[in-house]
């Protein structure tokens, strides 16, 4: 990738697929994760692009909404909507009067009270897609069509796969993805990520919901990329950032909702007490995690003794999440873990199969490294061959079908 390159996002054909089955398609996801940019890279012309990031424009659409609407005309696209989500009725009211493909694209990136608007005013008539920072397939410039991962095909991965060394791979994941960072020649790091926690609390935390001490809500925010990849115990988190644990809880939704972390829920068919039930914590960007960690270089994250395995098992995570999100295509999707230790790390279920994945920062994979899928409780379901992601440059198998593949393949 060179600095200054627009890249073309995986996405872009689901965009226009909703377009043309849908007369509303809303692009959700984190700040500067690039939902601007698809939009008006993909509009027809002809099409009318506001963004409602402007007071001015904001204010008209929540003082008329529906003489904003006639005014702008359609079809039409409207970024940062949730600044004014009282035109979400008055698009209702247009939508049903004329009912046809394409005639409103919109933007929006705070998902908690937006999506309250949209299930009330649009169910049934529009798509809502969540973009992400960009992938490693994105930022190589391999962005256009990459499928979803098959896990009854893992060997499909490898086709035209960004495999490198170790190095590299600490590299990639250390950067993470956001579009402002990856693609300016000039952006200190320090200073984008600095920039980006101050402006996501000043304007989309406050706006969701009144934090009434937004250092604690910052405390927390270091506190959980320590604990990225690991199962997430609302009462310790609570204790190190001082506040209580409904607030703790409700600042991790709050989170999770627009799209900076996701909470991976356990796996079970009927719960057991053996199980253990609280999520696994992801960072969405590893980038934004190792600077909330204070990792300042990624030779400094590849010797990290605490966070080396749990960052590397977010980021094999979140690119698999991107080519699902991307495709439209998400699988459910659980971790497994008994009280006494067993694990294993993802779980990916697709028709009544359950696919076992392992994510281990070992060179010498073995199939050990799977032995706990053999206790998974089905529940009528059958558990297919494992898959052991890891630093290695080439397959490897593992006995009974059971594989290692390069973690840097995804």
């Amino acid at each position: 990738m060179k600095k200054g390159e627009i890249l073309e996002r995986s996405m872009l054909p689901l965009v226009k697929r909703a377009g043309k089955a849908f007369p509303c398609v809303l692009l959700t996801g984190a700040r500067q994760v690039g939902k601007s940019t698809l939009l008006q890279r993909f509009l027809p012309k002809g099409v009318k692009y506001v963004s409602l990031d402007d007071f001015a424009t904001a204010a008209a659409a929540k003082a008329d909404p529906a003489m904003f609407l006639e005014t702008l005309g359609c079809p039409a696209c409207i970024d940062e909507i949730q600044h004014a989500p009282e035109l979400l009725r008055a698009i209702k009211v247009r939508v049903d009067a004329a009912r046809r493909p394409g005639m409103y694209f919109m933007s929006g990136s705070q998902r908690f009270g937006l999506m309250k608007g949209v299930t009330e005013s649009l169910a049934g008539r529009i798509a809502v897609l969540e973009l992400g920072t960009l992938s490693q397939r994105e930022l190589a410039g391999k962005g256009a069509k990459v499928p979803p991962y098959r896990p009854e095909k893992p060997l499909d991965i490898m086709k035209d796969a960004p495999v490198c060394p170790m190095a590299e791979l600490y590299k990639r994941i250390w950067n993470g993805g956001y579009p402002g960072l990856m693609c300016s020649r000039d952006m200190p790091r320090d200073l984008f990520f600095s920039s980006y926690l101050q402006t996501y609390i000043e304007r989309d935390v406050s706006a969701l919901t009144q934090v009434a001490d937004k250092g604690a809500f910052q405390d927390m925010m270091y506190a959980m990329a320590d604990l990225t990849g690991q199962q997430l115990v609302y009462s310790d988190l609570a204790r190190n950032a001082g506040v209580s644990m409904p607030t703790v809880k409700r600042w991790v939704s709050i989170l999770e909702t627009s799209g900076i972390i996701t909470l991976l829920r356990p796996y079970s068919t009927t719960t057991p007490k053996r199980l253990t039930k609280a999520p696994v914590l992801h960072f969405m960007d590893t980038g934004f995690c190792c600077w909330l960690a204070g990792i300042k270089t990624p030779q400094e994250l590849s010797m990290h003794r605490k966070l080396n395995g749990h960052i590397l098992e977010s980021w094999v995570f979140g690119q698999l999440m991107r080519r699902y999100a991307n495709c439209g295509d998400m699988p459910l999707m659980h971790f497994y873990r008994e009280a006494k230790g067993a694990e294993i790390d993802l779980l990916i279920e697709r028709a009544g199969t359950l696919y076992p994945i392992e994510v281990k920062r070992s060179l010498t994979p073995s199939a050990s490294d799977l032995k706990a899928m053999h206790g998974i409780p089905l529940g009528g379901r059958k558990l297919a061959p494992g898959v052991v992601f890891c630093p290695i440059q080439t397959p490897l198998p593992l006995g009974d079908k059971n594989l290692a593949l390069p973690i840097s393949a995804i």
